[in-house]
């Protein structure tokens, strides 16, 4: 089994935004967090309220001084900006980078950067490839959580977790009952007059059972429009 990746916040500036950040990253199954010399400190008592539950992520946030150190056990790094950082590396998407994790013996590590600049270049050049997004040019704007966001979410397309349950769909209704829906209909039709011209006849009744057939009708569902052909076939006297 693919190893989860680690997510390394450089220098983030808020604890509300870690908690976000580590929200994000539960909801797609992602519990390795390290920070690299957060602003305020670490623990901070703002990142508790905005994680909105994943506290197993902030409590087993590890904090290291530098990036090298934090990435130290990961053979694959990567680095997400949406800027060029003079700093010549494959760039890639986070669909591809996910692919390449699942891939890839060993750890990986994706790196953020600060809310306000986003990584400098030394901490681009410690990565192997650069992860980016194609974004709005004129407000290439996201903050940290939505960047995790986007890169987990990725990541979690290949593992199995909890999908939401499904909706039983009725059993398609037996062919008898749907040809009894289909002739109520073809005599209701021909005492109508609406076969015309009648050469056309045969052609206009593939097509009408070809557009009945197609849905797939529940037995409830024929019973339904039987019940309205009925209707429209002798209609209520109203008193």
């Amino acid at each position: 089994m693919t190893e989860q990746p680690v997510i390394v916040l450089v220098r983030p500036q808020l604890g509300e935004n870690i908690g976000k950040a580590a929200r994000a990253m539960l909801n797609f199954g992602l519990t390795e967090m390290r920070l690299v010399t957060p602003r305020d400190g670490w623990p901070n008592p703002a990142a508790g309220p905005a994680a909105s539950g994943a506290d197993v992520v902030l409590e087993q946030a590890r904090v290291f001084d530098s990036v090298a150190d934090a990435v130290a056990d990961c053979p694959h790094v990567y680095a997400t900006t949406v800027r060029k950082r003079g700093v010549t590396k494959p760039v890639i998407t986070p669909e591809v980078a996910a692919q390449d994790i699942h891939a890839a013996p060993g750890r990986s590590a994706i790196l953020f950067g600060p809310e306000r600049s986003g990584l400098e270049t030394d901490d681009v050049a410690v990565a192997r490839e650069i992860v980016t997004v194609p974004i709005n040019p004129d407000f290439g704007s996201l903050n940290l959580a939505q960047a995790v966001i986007l890169v987990a979410y990725e990541w979690s397309k290949h593992v199995a977790l909890a999908q939401p349950p499904e909706t039983d769909l009725p059993l398609p209704a037996p062919q008898a009952e749907l040809d009894g829906m289909i002739e109520q209909l073809d005599a209701m039709l021909v005492e109508s007059g609406f076969y015309f011209p009648p050469d056309r006849t045969p052609v206009t009744r593939r097509t009408l059972r070809t557009l009945l057939t197609k849905p797939g009708w529940s037995s409830q569902e024929v019973r339904t429009v039987r019940g309205v052909l009925s209707a429209i076939a002798k209609p209520r006297q109203r008193g």
